[in-house]
């Protein structure tokens, strides 16, 4: 059995499409390699996990990606994650992604276009749906933005808001979460540029910047955040690919993951239909973003990215080809070498622990 001291993680895949589930692996950190220690499928297509504390331990969170949508808790006292309490619904179908905030584990629910409270109980399990808030408004996208589209949740860094990006509306809000009830209250909302389509949002080590991936547009959006305010403000857009191969390639491109290194230096996208990571550099301030290159994903279909604690190796789960890929990172370019990969059936995501 390998312990909770050494280095593990843990990878997310659609049930409905061949997938195991959630499948665990050793990490070589040294190397950065993986290594598959089992698998299970206690609940339908964990499209996205997160790991948090849990008293004497740690636990693992996963949304099931289905209709409706549940949540589930985990123990990771074994190899193999173990469920830890009720699989709860999320009173929302779809969700695709959840964050711990002010004692809750809140999740997007996509096709409902809300975000879903549930109370993280004492030993690490979760509590029923505490709250719902739903998002109102539309795109001009009829096919992708024809309502609220929830895509992300996280809580900002400095641990006061939960912010929430919606692909439906070209927005992100930013709630405040009550800790004692789960109560989701709005307290701003951000107009991005419409048709580009949010997907995930990432900040910047600073805590004053955040990055905006666009879905629909192979687009960054840099925005200044005032945790004080709950604030966020809109300073510019970097395209993620050449114009050339944005515009002209034979398939069209849906950014999926936005990643920042841990000293500001660099951020990472992941490019669906383009199959690559993008590597931008970030000037001293975090406020300029330059594209600078492309490498392949090792694989097809690039729906996440992970960057590991010490920034020396980045993950790619690549749905398509079934697969989830690690590079490592070159300290003074931030270009990302393959260095091997595992094969995980219809991939979604990996978070280390």
């Amino acid at each position: 059995m390998i312990g909770n001291s050494a280095g593990r993680a843990f990878m997310g895949s659609f049930t409905s499409a061949g997938g195991r589930g959630i499948t665990a692996a050793a990490v070589d950190r040294d190397t950065g390699a993986l290594t598959v220690l089992g698998s299970t499928d206690a609940v339908p297509d964990p499209s996205f996990l997160v790991v948090g504390p849990r008293p004497g331990g740690t636990a693992l969170y996963a949304v099931g990606e289905s209709a409706p949508g549940v949540a589930a808790a985990f123990a990771l006292d074994g190899d193999v994650p173990a469920l830890l309490g009720a699989v709860r619904a999320v009173a929302g179908d779809a969700p695709t992604h959840l964050a711990l905030a002010a004692n809750h584990l809140v999740t997007a629910n996509y096709t409902s276009g809300s975000v879903t409270a549930l109370p993280v109980l004492a030993d690490g399990s979760l509590g029923a749906a505490a709250a719902v808030l739903r998002h109102e408004g539309s795109g001009p996208d009829t096919g992708r933005q024809e309502a609220p589209h929830a895509h992300q949740v996280l809580a900002d860094p400095s641990g006061n808001w939960v912010v929430s990006v919606d692909l439906g509306t070209d927005s992100v809000r930013v709630c405040a979460l009550d800790p004692a009830t789960g109560t989701l209250r709005l307290h701003g909302e951000t107009a991005l540029r419409p048709g580009i389509g949010p997907r995930h949002l990432a900040f910047h080590p600073s805590g004053s910047l955040a990055y905006v991936l666009g879905e629909l547009e192979p687009t960054l959006t840099v925005c200044r955040w005032d945790a004080a305010a709950g604030r966020l403000d809109v300073l510019g857009e970097t395209p993620v690919l050449p114009e050339h191969e944005a515009a002209g390639g034979a398939a069209r491109t849906y950014p999926s993951e936005v990643v920042v290194a841990h000293d500001g230096r660099f951020l990472w996208t992941a490019n669906r239909g383009h199959d690559s990571i993008s590597v931008l550099t970030l000037d001293e301030s975090g406020e300029e973003a330059a594209l600078v290159a492309t490498v392949g994903c090792g694989g097809r279909w690039p729906r996440d990215l992970t960057l590991d604690p010490g920034g020396q190796w980045l993950y790619a789960a690549n749905e398509h080809s079934g697969n989830v890929s690690w590079f490592a990172v070159d300290a003074e370019t931030g270009v990302p070498r393959h260095a091997g990969s595992v094969e995980v059936p219809a991939a979604s995501c990996v978070v280390l622990a």
